[in-house]
């Protein structure tokens, strides 16, 4: 009996270490399971392939009072999520402005980002505003055009050509704005100038 009393001190004056023991030890099991256990969504690699896929679809925006101002529609298309992109085949785009001026583009291939910024219009890319009062028809051509609906800007960093009535002119690169026809041409510009017809007296 004296024997197991004595045992039952010695493990009263080690008990206290050994609960820090095995507190230390499950503090240390916590830190390294918690990152594993609440690894965020995130943090998983993003698909590479599409997740889906459209055939002969139209897209609309409208503004506050429901009046359409653009529209994009393709024979194809699949969406990547990796890039937050859509890549569309035989694009074709419509936009108005809030000023009335109209616009229609189209090409062999798209790229139209998530939030609608941006669409990208690459092969034979070819886009038309179209003559609204005193302001002339201008069409834009090139291998690759980019439009920026929300300002109203289509832009180039290639070769593009632009016919205003019966105009040319041709630069490396281009701004230009749908909503005013002022454009911008950049790097080897030249231009070509139809005469204009002769008031009859």
């Amino acid at each position: 009996m004296n024997g197991l009393r004595r045992l039952l001190d010695k493990l009263s004056i080690y008990l206290p270490l050994i609960v820090m023991a095995l507190l230390a030890l499950a503090s240390w099991w916590l830190v390294r399971s918690v990152p594993v256990l609440l690894t965020p969504e995130a943090n998983k690699p993003v698909r590479q392939d599409p997740d889906y896929r459209l055939a002969d679809f139209s897209v609309k925006s409208f503004n506050a009072s429901g009046r359409m101002t653009h529209e994009v529609i393709g024979d194809k298309a699949q969406h990547y999520p990796a890039t937050e992109a859509l890549h569309i085949d035989r694009v074709r785009i419509y936009a108005e402005s809030d000023s009335g001026a109209k616009m229609n583009a189209r090409a062999e291939q798209g790229i139209a980002t998530d939030d609608g910024k941006q669409v990208t219009l690459i092969g034979n890319a070819y886009a038309i505003k179209h003559p609204q009062e005193t302001r002339p028809q201008i069409e834009l051509q090139g291998e690759r055009l980019v439009a920026l609906p929300d300002e109203d800007r289509v832009v180039s960093a290639d070769p593009v050509q632009i016919t205003r009535d019966h105009d040319v002119f041709t630069g490396n690169t281009m701004d230009f704005n749908s909503n005013t026809g002022e454009h911008v041409l950049q790097g080897r510009v030249r231009g070509t100038l139809a005469p204009k017809p002769r008031k009859t007296p």
